[in-house]
């Protein structure tokens, strides 16, 4: 199956969604830094936002944000496809990205990836059973001297990331979630 057709397929069960009148208005603020026949350079921003409030991209979504920005669904989806942060399925509540590049890596980045999956107990590209966390491996996040270095939800870093620090992360995480679940 073609990357379009899987993507396709993974929306057939999602209801019918369209961005709010808030992500839209956030949008047109992305739109408006450009010249007016340049909208299209605001299709990551867009992106970032329709993400912000899906948690994911789903094909209707993309073909929103490209006749909003007035370029094709292809377009946008070779952007959403192109860059590491956008998601083409749903993911865990809370995404965990841990940087394994070589100075990473020397600096502990395989023993942190380790202690992650052992304490999650999934591996890479995969989510805890209860939907907490999503654990990816990521590229090189522009801080190795604060290695090994974790980003959550493509917004906060943690750097020195250690047992412990592992640890009290997964637990506020799973904390956070809950207290949105109402547990």
């Amino acid at each position: 199956m073609s990357a379009p057709a899987a993507a396709h397929s993974m929306d057939s069960a999602a209801p019918a969604q369209r961005l709010s009148e808030a992500s839209l208005r956030r949008i047109d603020r992305e739109i408006a830094k450009y010249p007016a026949e340049q909208r299209r350079s605001a299709v990551i921003a867009a992106l970032v936002i329709a993400q912000d409030e899906f948690g994911w991209l789903p094909s209707a979504i993309m073909e929103e944000v490209g006749s909003y920005l007035g370029i094709a669904p292809v377009a946008v989806y070779e952007v959403a496809t192109f860059y590491h942060m956008f998601h083409l399925a749903p993911l865990g509540r809370h995404k965990v990205s841990i940087c394994t590049n070589l100075p990473c890596a020397l600096s502990g980045a395989n023993t942190a990836a380790r202690r992650l999956q052992e304490k999650l107990g999934v591996g890479f590209g995969q989510t805890t059973a209860d939907g907490t966390i999503t654990l990816v491996e990521g590229e090189c996040m522009g801080a190795c001297g604060d290695a090994p270095v974790m980003i959550v939800d493509n917004k906060q870093m943690h750097s020195f990331m250690d047992d412990a620090r592992i640890d009290a992360l997964v637990a506020a995480l799973t904390a956070q979630s809950d207290t949105e679940r109402g547990r």
